[in-house]
């Protein structure tokens, strides 16, 4: 506040300013704001009885030649700019989340809320300098406080929390305890001690892994949570990030599209807002600027179009404050993982049985005496035997026993799943795939069926107008009467969603709204000369009917501001060609003139809407009438056609290729279009949807409407012969998923509206379309195509069977390890009373086989072969025959040898025990290394093609050849092994390279389509 006063003011009369303006420290913010403001009104007071003259005029101050200028505004420490703004952000956040409509009315409605907010319901906030930083600083951003990342120790713990390793840790301090005491410390801590430092191996690297997946989630999280949003700034319309979003900014909400922030609605027609996630109430709810005008965050805008101002952002909104404390589930089971898990139960089951039989055995020969010592003495002398030793021999006995149970419970599976997964999630996110949901990686692989629109995906969604038909001519705007022009700047200008935006003379126009919108009006604008400003100064909006998809059409009531018929309404509508001609009984020809439309002339209309389809184009319609009494409700018949344009949407190159290819790998096609026959069937032809045979074929191609009224055993009939489905809508393309699944299809839907949502979740793969795509849509989906692009479907489809393939590879390499391990013990125990794999060896070929084997297969990439089979479908078995032939065949190829060696190694080559268990431990390892070439490819020969592109494999070998080797050669205490000569290395080589040529032999057996399971169930059922 500024006063001025006279130099000349009465002394007696001066008032200590600053003595007044010494505030408490102690007042609260509000308190500081009323004392200031009655400083402000006594001084100024004060000042008017100080001048020296009378004022002549109420409210006017006579200046002198001298005058001075007092500033009472006094700056506290604690102002963060609010000032700058009329509204504080308490006052906004009280506004939408109390839904106070006496404090929106006494700021003076949405239009001063507008003014208090410094921005513009037409142009909204300037961005320049930094208005958009001092909004943020002052009222926040829109971003929420999430639940902090677990840990690498969260992970840590719940490794440690696995029984067998509590088990084995337990084992571990008991032998650590009884060799020290037996054997002192420099020697006694070995046995034990070994075990604790395996055990603390496997768990920090699982623990590793784990952290490392659920990093990789987050980020991926962070990514899909990324939302755009349209805005406009400094008159111009534009996509920013969700995250950019700031107090005073003026948001554009249509179908479909997440409410971004609470805000009040400050323009638009006939907007519903599904509020299900903040209130958990279905019905929508209806906002409008005569009734309820408050939006909030998180809701989704379920019908109409509108505008609304940003109030509150982030950690100020109720749906920020709700996202704080929802942490994302990574922990989510997928399909495969639950069958895994059954399958690990039943492995661990055996693995138990084994284990119990084999603890037993050696029990049972310990206290006979069966069992010797090293040099040849009893174990077990009856009571001439030392407690400790009895203890420390069961101790030993029981950590076998235990190690057995390690082995054989393939808890990698679920790694291995994880790591694919997540690796696979990675990739698809370079390929323009975001998963959204982990369990449509694996179903992907098992499609059948892929349902998918035509626009944009099968198109490259730019379009542009093409052809123009003003009656019954085709011809250019310049030959067009004025009145029709005016007529279809009036249609276009005023029935839209989208804007046209032009920065200053010289530069190019800029067009935002959907493909469609932004077709049409650039060729009004460039063709027409239309100057959208200038149509929307001169008219208002009476009443305005959104586009539907289930007419296919939208319309606007409008009335002229000024000049002639300011008292007539008039309608416009735009929508499908044929729609609209059967609500016209007239047309104007290119001169202007009005004529009656006979059947003659709808028969060259229809013609003409035929002509143009069968060049691929979508044909849309204008008509208007100007006799609409009924302001609620637009007429529909008896309408005059203005004229029809025909839109041009290229398909995408590549989509011919990328449609062949999954048709060629056994997943049939069905494309689902809102346009018209014609359009649809010269679109599938183009795509290679449709051969030339399906052409003419009644069944291959039909309309939505046809199928609809088919009953449902004719649907189910005829539901796999269609190939192209027209003028269908999204209860349509629902009803043909319900069908196929009914079926037993695996369903894929591609799908970017509102309404689409149901057929997505129907579906077993929901697809929805990253830039087309509604934020409705893409919640109700399981992958996002970024690039709405039908060759990135046919990308992910081969990267899921790719995660398939991978988790098939890794179960025959797992299972191969555990019916050797399990075998070679058990034999072992009960002949000869020992083990020939320690407890501690088994723990690294377990490290081996479950992490280390699961980097090395879990991320291999997609090959083209992939696409060459026939998809698995719903019910396949997870572990073919091919599988089961092979790994039994490495089974039982590695179990003879190792017998042979258990039995015959010492005389063989002539070693000590020592050596020989040594020999079975190195040879069993290698063994496993070169299978894991055999399991790249489950039914390839050549299991070396494309081994050079996988750099991790070929890493992880190395890895493992090294620490084997330092393991055998240099920690012979830890590992209790002995070191092997050059000779004896050689050996064991070459008997774990036999498998090579064994597995490629066995590749060449052939095995029967039918599972051989399905023959045990066959005799059990006869």
């Amino acid at each position: 506040m500024r006063r001025n006063v006279s130099d000349h003011a009465e002394k007696k009369n001066k008032v200590g300013v600053e003595v007044l303006l010494e505030l408490p420290k102690t007042l609260s913010k509000s308190n500081k704001k009323w004392q200031l403001a009655f400083i402000k009104i006594y001084c100024s007071r004060t000042l008017l009885n100080c001048a020296k003259h009378a004022i002549r005029k109420p409210g006017l101050f006579p200046r002198s030649l001298s005058y001075t200028t007092i500033d009472l505004d006094h700056h506290q420490d604690d102002h963060h700019g609010d000032d700058h703004f009329k509204i504080d952000t308490e006052t906004l956040n009280d506004l939408v989340k109390n839904k106070n409509q006496e404090k929106l009315e006494s700021l003076g409605g949405p239009n001063g809320l507008v003014s208090a907010l410094k921005t513009n319901t037409r142009l909204g906030i300037n961005e320049d300098g930094d208005e958009i930083q001092r909004r943020r600083s002052t009222f926040g951003s829109n971003t929420y406080t999430r639940q902090p990342s677990k840990s690498l120790f969260y992970f840590v713990v719940e490794a440690f929390k696995d029984l067998t390793i509590l088990i084995l840790l337990g084992c571990a301090t008991l032998s650590l305890g009884f060799g020290i005491k037996e054997h002192g410390l420099k020697e006694g801590w070995y046995d034990g001690g070994s075990i604790f430092v395996a055990v603390f191996l496997v768990v920090a690297v699982s623990a590793v892994s784990n952290f490392r997946q659920n990093r990789q989630f987050d980020k991926l999280s962070k990514v899909s949570s990324n939302i755009k949003i349209d805005v406009v700034r400094n008159g111009r319309r534009q996509e920013i990030s969700i995250f950019d979003i700031v107090v005073g900014d003026i948001v554009c909400l249509n179908i479909g599209d997440q409410v971004p922030a609470d805000g009040v609605f400050v323009e638009g027609h006939l907007l519903h807002v599904d509020e299900s996630s903040m209130t958990g109430e279905s019905d929508h709810v209806e906002v409008s600027l005569s009734g309820n005008t408050f939006l909030f965050s998180g809701t989704k805008i379920a019908d109409g179009f509108g505008k609304m101002a940003v109030t509150s952002v982030g950690m100020n909104t109720a749906w920020g404050q709700m996202m704080s404390h929802i942490s994302r589930d990574t922990n989510e089971q997928t399909p495969l993982q639950s069958r895994l898990d059954k399958l690990t139960s039943s492995i661990g089951k055996v693995g138990l049985l084994v284990a119990f039989l084999v603890l037993l055995v050696l029990l049972i020969r310990y206290f006979t005496g069966t069992t010797k010592d090293e040099s040849g003495n009893r174990e077990y002398n009856g009571k001439r035997t030392k407690s400790d030793e009895i203890v420390n021999a069961v101790v030993k006995m029981v950590a076998a026993a235990v190690t057995i149970i390690v082995v054989a419970i393939p808890e990698g599976l679920p790694l291995a799943v994880t790591l694919t997964l997540a690796y696979s999630m990675k990739r698809m996110m370079k390929d323009n795939a975001m998963v959204r949901k982990l369990s449509a990686c694996e179903t992907m692989g098992s499609a059948t069926v892929i349902c998918t629109d035509k626009t944009g995906t099968l198109t490259l969604n730019q379009m542009k107008v093409t052809d123009f038909w003003f009656g019954l001519e085709s011809g250019k705007a310049s030959s067009v009467s004025q009145k029709v022009v005016e007529l279809f700047h009036q249609g276009v200008a005023m029935n839209t969603t989208g804007s046209v935006f032009k920065a200053k003379a010289g530069t190019e126009y800029e067009f935002s709204g959907s493909p469609t919108e932004k077709a049409i009006l650039s060729w009004a604008v460039e063709e027409l000369n239309m100057d959208m400003e200038e149509v929307i100064e001169e008219h208002n909006v009476v009443h305005v009917e959104g586009f539907n998809s289930e007419k296919k059409r939208s319309g606007v009531l409008i009335k002229k501001k000024k000049g002639e018929n300011t008292e007539n309404n008039v309608v416009h509508w735009k929508g499908a060609a044929e729609k609209i001609l059967a609500m016209c009984s007239t047309f104007y020809d290119g001169s202007g003139v009005v004529r009656e439309m006979k059947e003659d002339d709808k028969v060259q209309f229809e013609k003409i809407i035929q002509s143009m389809a069968a060049k691929s184009l979508r044909c849309i319609a204008f008509a208007y009438s100007e006799d609409n009494e009924d302001i609620k409700k637009l007429k529909e018949e008896n309408l005059s056609l203005l004229g029809i344009i025909g839109i041009k949407d290229p398909c995408r190159p590549g989509v011919k290729k990328a449609v062949e290819d999954c048709q060629f790998a056994g997943v049939n096609i069905k494309m689902i279009t809102g346009d018209n026959i014609f359009t649809a069937r010269a679109i599938g032809v183009e795509c290679g949807i449709l051969t030339p045979e399906d052409e003419m074929n009644s069944e291959a191609v039909l309309e939505g409407e046809e199928f609809r009224n088919y009953t449902q055993e004719e649907r189910l009939k005829k539901v796999e012969r269609i190939k192209v489905m027209a003028r269908s809508s999204p209860f349509d393309k629902l009803l043909m998923v319900k069908c196929l699944k009914e079926l037993g299809h695996v369903v894929a839907v591609t799908g970017d509206g509102t309404n689409d949502a149901p057929a997505l979740k129907e579906a077993d793969i929901g697809l929805s379309m990253g830039i087309q795509g509604t934020e409705v849509a893409k919640e109700s989906s399981d992958i996002v195509i970024l690039d709405d692009n039908f060759a990135s479907v046919a990308t992910v489809l081969k990267w899921g069977r790719c995660v398939y393939n991978n988790i098939q590879k890794f179960i025959q390499f797992q299972l191969t390890v555990n019916v050797a391990a399990l075998v070679i013990n058990f034999v072992a125990a009960v002949s000869a009373g020992d083990v020939p794999l320690t407890a501690v060896q088994l723990l690294w070929v377990n490290l081996i086989m479950d992490t280390l084997g699961a980097l090395a297969l879990a991320t291999e990439k997609p090959t083209n072969d992939l696409m060459k089979k026939k998809p698995i479908g719903r019910v396949a078995p997870l572990i073919t025959n091919i599988m089961w032939r092979n790994l039994l065949a490495q089974s039982f190829y590695q179990i003879s040898v190792l017998l042979v060696l258990q039995f015959r190694g010492r005389s063989i080559f002539d070693v000590t025990e020592k050596v020989k268990n040594t020999l079975i431990f190195n040879t069993f390892v290698l063994c496993q290394v070169f299978n894991e070439f055999n399991a790249r490819s489950l039914e390839k020969k050549n299991v070396f093609k494309g081994l050079h592109k996988n750099r991790l494999f070929i890493g992880i070998i190395v890895v493992t050849v090294v620490l084997q080797v330092v393991m055998v050669e240099f920690l012979k205490r830890f590992a209790d092994t002995e070191r092997l000569n050059l000779g004896q290395w050689g050996v064991c080589i070459a008997i774990a390279a036999a498998s090579w040529p064994i597995g490629w032999l066995v590749k060449s057996v052939p095995v029967p389509e039918r599972h051989f399971f399905s023959y045990l169930k066959w005799k059990k059922r006869s």
